[in-house]
């Protein structure tokens, strides 16, 4: 499932596009989202990232963007002890403690706090993914490590008839360079297979809602496409290092 490359691509082509805050507007979405895709997902993005942690050695993580959980759900009970953060009040309300509601670019913990920090599918909501990635270094003790994951511009391709992921400002094909602007050990493990299957016309428009697609394509997508139908999903984890002695 995972690929392993080094950094190094310019930021030239770096996306602009924000996309959108909405999950204490409408959590239900963010919600019908993550079921679709823990039904009907042949791997899970946490599970993976538990794993990843585990075999880092972290034993005390910030979750930033922790949503309702999904990550601190996926580790084990005896695995490292996790602090979630996120501007969602309502999602919030579902974590189990510790919580703390606070911004991705100005974290309210003192440097040097945690070994691990995970920003698992959030920065590109940052309309400045470097500020936020500067400050989960600044939360690191020396040799700990960044854990962050986005999607590909060419993610869900057998849907793109209906609806395309807008280019954000922290897409698969521009973060291994953002992320390389901030820790200089960097290493990108990619997704690309069809990893979903969509079984009925319910679950490719919740799946297309869930992505913030408009209603009208969503709908349109399923009463259109035959089910059930397999979707290829695209995108990468990126680790990045904080050394044990910086010059």
């Amino acid at each position: 499932m995972a690929l392993r490359s080094s950094c190094g691509r310019s930021q030239r082509h770096a996306a602009r596009v924000i996309a959108p805050f909405d999950y204490d507007v409408d959590p239900e979405r963010y919600r019908s989202g993550m079921r679709i895709a823990g039904a009907h997902a042949e791997a899970s993005l946490y599970d993976w990232v538990a794993r990843m942690l585990r075999d880092l050695g972290a034993r005390n993580v910030l979750d930033v963007g922790c949503a309702d959980g999904p990550l601190r759900a996926a580790l084990p009970p005896r695995g490292p002890r996790l602090t979630g953060l996120d501007l969602s009040a309502a999602l919030l309300r579902a974590h189990p403690p510790p919580v703390v509601r606070g911004d991705a670019a100005r974290l309210p913990f003192v440097d040097s706090a945690f070994d691990g920090v995970t920003m698992l599918n959030v920065l590109y909501h940052s309309p400045d993914p470097s500020a936020a990635l500067r400050e989960a270094r600044r939360v690191l003790c020396f040799d700990g490590h960044v854990l962050t994951s986005t999607i590909s511009r060419a993610d869900s391709p057998e849907l793109a008839a209906y609806w395309r992921r807008p280019r954000t400002t922290f897409d698969a094909e521009d973060a291994p360079a953002i992320l390389g602007l901030v820790f200089a050990e960097v290493t990108v493990h990619r997704w690309d297979a069809p990893l979903l299957t969509l079984p009925d016309a319910a679950a490719v428009r919740d799946y297309l809602l869930g992505r913030q697609a408009p209603r009208a394509a969503a709908e349109a997508a399923a009463a259109e496409l035959c089910t059930p139908m397999r979707v290829t999903k695209r995108g990468a984890v990126l680790v990045g290092r904080r050394p044990t002695s910086e010059g």
